[in-house]
């Protein structure tokens, strides 16, 4: 019977073969120039990673899905989730950049033409960057029809008051998406309603009724909560049409899930390249310790959870791009790509035991990092809720 090598873990990645190769090759060449050091300087320094997100803006990746009449590679989404998931593989984050992949999405679907014709070039060629994206607020976490923060019109201006947290990236972004209640709760049909996006422009806001304050945590992802007291933006910085916000977002929230879930993919095929190399080359008691089930059994399994789960983002992918509907995969296939990723952190950690804490093997920055996604973008609890009331037809949980 054959048996797989460490070393051919790579060449395994899909029974389906491993597509578009010559994007999987040059994301790897670029890389390959931020290794586990640079990553860990970072950490240190508390500092944005200005010359990784350099690479991916000049090489284009970061403008993958912009159209090509707007300057964008105009690839399909399953070539972004193949940048992002080998981003994670080789070991480094996208976290600092790829909403820069995504969230132009609501411009780009539902902008007017001078809008697109406007940012989008620019955005594309990254002489502006377009990264934050203000929805969560303190009070209403996950419940983005009860935020707070108001839009309300007057005269050729609308006037922003409210508070958003956990906004990425806002000290590193020219522009941000900001999801505004327009209409009073109290005031709508639907609690959905009454919801607007504008694009905002940090450069022009900044200290006239906007501050970013940055949010220390647990990753270094450069996230901030933003306030705004009578920022005043002009009228035509509205996307689509007034009180329609919610919808415009939700249809770039399968986007988003099926891109993070490719990271997770990534991140465990980095754990698991990792711990299955370690447990082989390691030896205690004058053996391999890869020769105890204890050691072996978690990191196959992890393997086998990555390969379902990489196939399940597949499909969403596919039907994303054929513009079928696809939140009961995009869902499902961030929640177990999310947990398979996790279950690789943990039988890498393990297997390195007190090493997987010393920070020069880059495990136990790793293992902060894509415990991060069974969280966000979306926390798997709700996916579970999704997943119990849309797809099996229970009745809605509390």
């Amino acid at each position: 019977m054959d048996t797989i090598s460490p070393n051919s873990l790579d060449n395994l990645a899909m029974p389906l073969g491993e597509d578009y190769a010559d994007v999987r090759d040059s994301v790897r060449r670029i890389c390959e120039q931020f290794p586990g050091e640079y990553w860990r300087r970072l950490e240190e320094d508390d500092r944005y990673p200005d010359e990784f997100v350099r690479a991916l803006t000049e090489s284009g990746y970061l403008a993958a899905l912009i159209p090509e009449e707007y300057e964008g590679s105009g690839m399909p989404l399953r070539a972004a989730a193949v940048i992002l998931e080998e981003i994670h593989a080789a070991g480094c984050n996208a976290g600092a950049c790829h909403a820069q992949m995504y969230t132009m999405g609501t411009l780009l679907r539902h902008g007017s033409a001078e809008q697109k014709a406007r940012y989008l070039p620019a955005i594309a060629r990254g002489e502006l960057r377009l990264q934050a994206f203000g929805v969560t607020e303190p009070t209403s976490g996950t419940d983005t029809t009860r935020l707070k923060t108001r839009a309300v019109r007057d005269g050729d201006s609308y006037v922003v008051n409210g508070q958003k947290v956990w906004t990425s990236r806002a000290l590193q972004s020219d522009l941000m998406l900001l999801l505004a209640r327009t209409t009073p709760y109290e005031e709508v049909g639907k609690k959905s309603e009454g919801l607007s996006v504008f694009l905002v422009d940090i450069r022009e806001a900044l200290g006239k009724g906007m501050e970013i304050r940055p949010l220390k945590a647990m990753i270094n992802h450069n996230t901030t909560e933003v306030f705004f007291d009578n920022l005043r933006i002009p009228a035509d910085s509205l996307i689509g049409e007034e009180g329609k916000g919610f919808r415009y977002i939700l249809d770039g929230m399968n986007a988003e899930r099926i891109l993070v879930a490719s990271e997770a993919i990534g991140d465990a095929r980095w754990f698991i390249r990792t711990a299955a190399a370690y447990a082989s080359e390691r030896r205690v008691f004058d053996r391999p310790i890869g020769q105890n089930q204890g050691i072996q059994f978690p990191i196959a399994r992890a393997y086998a959870e990555t390969q379902a789960a990489d196939l399940l983002l597949r499909k969403a992918a596919t039907l994303f791009q054929a513009g079928l509907p696809c939140g009961d995969e995009a869902n499902m296939g961030k929640m177990l790509a999310s947990e398979a990723s996790w279950h690789a952190a943990e039988a890498c950690l393990q297997t390195h035991g007190g090493f997987g804490f010393a920070r020069e093997y880059d495990v136990e920055r790793k293992w902060r990092e894509t415990r991060l996604l069974q969280i966000a973008p979306i926390s798997t609890n709700l996916i579970l809720s999704y997943i119990g009331q849309h797809i099996l037809g229970m009745p809605r949980s509390f």
